[in-house]
C-alpha cells in the first residue's frame, strides 16, 4: 500500500503526461482557428460594404458576449464538470463559423459572431479549467508557461496564415480551414482524461449570485491583468496606425518578435514562479512592460520597433501565465471554474477597454506614441497593487511568527 502511494506521487508530479498533450493541442487548435479570422473577417465585412462602424461591432460583439458567458461557463464547469461544457463550447465555435460562409446580410454575421462569442467563452475557459485539473501543483507555474505556448505559437502564425490564404483563395477557404481546426480541436477534446467535479464547499448560507459566479480569490490577479490587458488591447488595434504616424513601413516586425520573446520566456519564468514565488515574476515582468511600452512610444524604425517588442515581450511572456498560475493556486479546487472564468473575463474587457479607452485618448492628445506613453500608468497601478498586497501579506506572516 505504501508503495501504491509512492508510485502515485511520482505520476502526479509527471507534467507531461498524455492528458496534458491533448489539451495543449487542443487548445492550439481551437487559438489556431480563431486567430485566422481576427484579420480576414474585418476585411470580408469591408467587402461586403460594411462601414468602419460595423466592422467594430462584429469584432466587439464577439467580446461582449464572451465577457458576458464567463462567468456562467464557470459555474457550469464546477457544477456540471469539465467535459459537457468544454465540448458543447467547441461545438458551437465550428457550427457557427462554417455558418459564416451562408451569411452575406451584415446582420445575420453580427448575430453569428454574438453566437461564436458564447462558444468561445465556454472553450477557453474550459480548456483553462481543465488544464488546471491536469498540471501538478507544484509545477503550476512551469505547466501554464508551456500551455501558454500554444496560445502564442497561434498569435505568431495564424493570423499571417489566415491572410494568405484569404489573398491566394478567398475568404471561404479560409472559413473552411477554420472550421477543420476547430472540428479537430472537438474530435482531440473527447479523449481528454476529464477529472469529476468536486463537491462544492458547504456554506451555512447560501451563497449570492455574484459569489455564484465571480471566484473572489481570483479578484486581485484580474484586476492586475486587466491592468495588462488594456495596454495590449491598444497594441494590437492601433499598432498599424502608430506605424503609419511613426514611418515605420511593416510593425509586422512588432508581433514576430514579441511572439519569438514570449515562446523563451515562459518556460523560464513558470520555473522561477514555481521555485521563488509570484513575486519573483510578477514584478520583473510588469517592468519589462511598462519599458516595451515607452520604448514603442518612443519607436522611429523597424529596428527600434523589434527592441521595444523584444522587451515587451519578456514582460508580457511572464505576466500573463504567472497571474493564472496564481489565481488557480488561490482558488479551492471546486471553484477552479469559477476562478477561470473571472479571470478571462478580466482580460476580454481589458481588451476591449483598451480598444475604447486608449483610442479616446489617442485622439485628445493627437498621437499614437503619446497614447503608448501614456498607458504605461497602467503598469505603475498594477506595481503599487501588487507591491501593497505583497507588503501586506509578508506583514501579516511577520506579525503571526511574533
Amino acid at each position: 500500500m505504501e508503495q501504491l502511494s509512492v508510485n502515485e506521487k511520482k505520476k502526479r508530479k509527471s507534467l507531461w503526461t498524455k492528458a496534458f498533450l491533448i489539451t495543449s493541442m487542443s487548445n492550439l487548435l481551437l487559438f489556431f482557428s480563431f486567430q485566422m479570422l481576427i484579420p480576414t473577417i474585418p476585411t470580408h465585412v469591408s467587402q461586403l460594404g460594411g462601414t468602419d462602424v460595423q466592422v467594430g461591432l462584429v469584432m466587439g460583439i464577439f467580446t461582449i458576449s464572451s465577457l458576458f458567458t464567463r462567468p456562467f461557463a464557470g459555474r457550469a464547469l464546477d457544477l456540471l464538470g469539465r467535459k459537457q461544457v468544454l465540448l458543447v463550447g467547441l461545438a458551437i465555435c465550428a457550427l457557427t463559423i462554417a455558418g459564416y460562409s451562408y451569411m452575406a446580410a451584415i446582420t445575420l454575421i453580427l448575430a453569428a459572431r454574438f453566437v461564436h462569442g458564447i462558444g468561445w467563452g465556454m472553450s477557453t475557459t474550459s480548456l483553462g479549467t481543465v488544464i488546471a485539473d491536469i498540471i501538478p501543483t507544484k509545477r503550476r507555474g512551469e505547466g501554464m508557461g508551456y500551455y501558454g505556448l500554444s496560445n502564442t505559437f497561434a498569435m505568431a502564425l495564424a493570423p499571417l496564415t489566415g491572410l494568405w490564404l484569404m489573398q491566394t483563395y478567398g475568404f471561404p477557404r479560409v472559413l473552411l480551414i477554420s472550421t477543420l481546426l476547430a472540428l479537430l480541436s472537438l474530435f482531440s477534446s473527447l479523449f481528454i482524461p476529464y477529472t469529476k467535479p468536486l463537491p462544492l464547499e458547504k456554506s451555512a448560507q447560501r451563497p449570492k449570485l455574484m459569489d455564484r459566479l465571480w471566484e473572489r480569490t481570483a479578484i486581485l490577479p484580474s484586476v492586475l491583468l486587466l491592468c495588462t490587458a488594456i495596454c495590449y488591447g491598444g497594441i494590437v488595434t492601433f499598432i498599424t496606425l502608430f506605424g503609419h504616424e511613426a514611418g515605420i513601413s511593416n510593425v509586422g516586425w512588432f508581433f514576430l518578435c514579441n511572439a519569438s520573446m514570449v515562446l523563451i520566456i515562459r518556460p523560464i519564468t513558470g520555473v522561477l514562479f514555481d521555485r521563488k514565488g509570484p513575486e519573483w515574476v510578477l514584478l520583473p515582468g510588469a517592468l519589462f512592460t511598462l519599458s516595451g511600452l515607452l520604448l514603442l512610444s518612443y519607436a522611429h524604425s523597424e529596428m527600434s520597433l523589434a527592441v521595444a517588442a523584444l522587451c515587451y515581450g519578456v514582460g508580457f511572456g511572464s505576466l500573463q501565465p504567472a497571474l493564472q498560475a496564481w489565481t488557480i493556486t488561490r482558488a479551492a479546487p471546486s471553484r477552479r471554474g469559477a476562478a477561470n472564468g473571472t479571470f478571462f473575463s478580466a482580460n476580454d474587457l481589458g481588451i476591449g477597454l483598451g480598444a475604447m479607452v486608449l483610442g479616446a485618448l489617442a485622439n485628445f492628445s493627437g498621437s499614437y506614441a503619446l497614447m503608448y506613453r501614456y498607458s504605461t500608468a497602467l503598469i505603475v497601478v498594477f506595481i503599487l497593487i501588487y507591491g501593497w498586497c505583497f507588503w501586506q501579506a509578508r506583514r501579516s506572516i511577520q506579525l503571526a511568527q511574533h
